[in-house]
């Protein structure tokens, strides 16, 4: 007379229901292939055209070089200020506008700087170029 322990409804259930995960990777999976196609859509629009030919004869950047004393330079011939500020008047007119190159020693005082920097937005020159030296580089 062997015992047989036949199921009954208080023994515990040992497997993880499926369906409930299943439904909601579904529902997951139809509201990304909908919404899918509204990520991706375009406006159809037509661009204008141009031309993209560059300058013949690109006009030639002005020098400006500061030294540690302050003292400006246009090119290589010293210069003050006032002059500076008048010949940076004259040459905002030209058209296209030139670049204006600024040199300035590693020891010039900021306000140095900013009065040259200052003067050459009042003359209507708006692209500056502050020029430095390679770091990696070794002097000959």
């Amino acid at each position: 007379m062997s015992m047989h322990a036949e199921s009954t409804s208080e023994e515990m259930m040992s497997e993880i229901n499926m369906t409930p995960f299943v439904d909601v990777m579904l529902v997951l999976l139809i509201i990304f292939l909908v919404t899918l196609p509204l990520v991706h859509q375009t406006v159809n629009i037509e661009l204008p055209k141009v031309s993209t030919e560059r300058l013949v004869n690109p006009p030639e950047p002005i020098k400006i070089s500061v030294n540690e004393n302050g003292q400006y330079r246009l090119e290589k011939e010293v210069i003050d200020l006032a002059e500076l500020t008048k010949i940076l008047a004259l040459d905002s007119l030209r058209d296209p506008k030139p670049v204006v190159l600024l040199y300035a020693d590693q020891n010039t005082r900021y306000e140095d700087i900013a009065k040259l920097l200052s003067e050459v937005h009042k003359s209507g020159l708006g692209k500056i170029g502050f020029v430095t030296q390679d770091a990696l580089k070794t002097e000959p």
